[in-house]
């Protein structure tokens, strides 16, 4: 009896193998064309992402839709060819219904990674609305730098220190966003004081025509105004624009305006006076260190 149930599971394997054969062979034509169209497939969407990557950054504003672009590309030609290699196989059916299922879990994984979606949307939005550029100094909240590299997930930017600070686009997208370099000019305000007894129109004369040697000012849209009585000075501003964006030289334009202001003031012997302290003795003020003194000595001995 044990014999005649191990005849017949024998047999059973070896029926189930020759049909697993027969499906084999029959699937071999289907198999070889699969296969031949997925080695295809892969190196004809490698060279569309090379054409595309030659190409886009040309045709569209921005490194960073360009790069987007030539992802969704390369993806759509891969998918392509994996459905049409499947159907081939006649397992279609079997992806559809796999595919259906990861939706499924796609949605409950949504709300997991909804920060991370947050910065992918977030980033094709920065793409399209392009408020900064590569190489463009910007400042976001209280991240100050320059423009590395624009990514789908996350911004990158050099401090003027040298740090690399990753940004993600859901906060840079949604926060102000400062950018120095896109108007091509920037303001500087230079603060400074001349003593009470100065010619005020004098000091803003000889101010306005040392700026004029300054590189990169710009005169015309220079403006000197006298702001407040300061306790030993009379303030001024200047308001200088620098017809460059370059923050070395935005730092190299303060640097030679204050040389040039300090020269020109020496040269027509303008002061700028140091902060006074004025001492009043006496006990209702008014009355000399040196009368003080003396009206103490004086008490001294009289009491002696």
């Amino acid at each position: 009896m044990d014999d005649l149930n191990i005849d017949k599971a024998v047999n059973l394997i070896l029926e189930k193998i020759n049909h697993w054969a027969s499906d084999l062979i029959s699937m071999l034509p289907n198999l070889l064309i699969a296969s031949l169209i997925l080695v295809l497939g892969f190196y004809f969407s490698k060279k569309i992402r090379k054409f595309a990557e030659k190409k886009l950054p040309k045709l569209l504003p921005t490194k960073t839709l360009a790069n987007l672009s030539v992802s969704l590309i390369y993806i759509f030609c891969l998918g392509t060819v994996i459905f049409v290699a499947l159907k081939i196989l006649n397992l279609d059916s079997t992806i559809t219904t796999a595919l259906a299922g990861a939706g499924i879990v796609g949605l409950g994984l949504a709300f997991a990674f909804q920060d991370i979606a947050a910065n992918f949307i977030s980033g094709i939005f920065i793409a399209f609305s392009r408020p900064f550029y590569v190489d463009e100094l910007i400042r976001v909240k209280d991240f100050e730098g320059f423009v590395v590299e624009m990514r789908l997930r996350e911004t990158i930017i050099r401090t003027h220190q040298g740090h690399l600070i990753s940004l993600p686009n859901k906060e840079v997208f949604q926060n102000a966003i400062t950018n120095y370099t896109r108007y091509g000019k920037r303001r500087a305000d230079v603060i400074g004081g001349v003593s009470y007894g100065e010619d005020l129109r004098k000091v803003r004369e000889v101010a306005l025509k040392a700026l004029e040697s300054v590189p990169n000012v710009i005169a015309e849209d220079t403006t000197f105004l006298f702001e407040e009585f300061d306790g030993s000075s009379i303030n001024f501003k200047i308001r200088i624009w620098v017809n460059s964006s370059k923050f070395g030289d935005y730092l190299q334009f303060i640097n030679d305006t204050i040389i040039v202001l300090k020269e020109a003031f020496d040269e027509n012997n303008i002061s700028m006076p140091f902060p006074i302290t004025t001492l009043d003795f006496g006990i209702k003020g008014g009355e000399k260190l040196s009368d003080v003194l003396n009206s103490g000595n004086q008490k001294s001995e009289d009491s002696n």
